[in-house]
């Protein structure tokens, strides 16, 4: 499977915040990652983000509505 970007989230001048979904070792994960613009101008991924499996996204996702909530306030 190819990496999959469905976001970029502008983070600072040359920085987004990158969610895809790629697969390592024939696992699906969803990355949501810290990118920067490297000297050849191309986007580059730092150390900075998370990775979930399927089964941590399930657990994200049922607190959803409760953090929409919470940043509403």
């Amino acid at each position: 499977m190819e990496d999959k970007v469905l976001l970029d989230i502008e983070k600072t001048r040359g920085e987004v915040i990158r969610v895809e979904v790629s697969e390592f070792k024939g696992k699906k994960l969803l990355n949501i990652r810290t990118w920067y613009t490297n000297d050849a101008g191309e986007l580059a991924p730092t150390k900075k983000g998370v990775t979930l499996t399927y089964e941590q996204f399930q657990k994200l996702q049922t607190i959803l509505p409760q953090i929409e909530e919470l940043l509403r306030a």
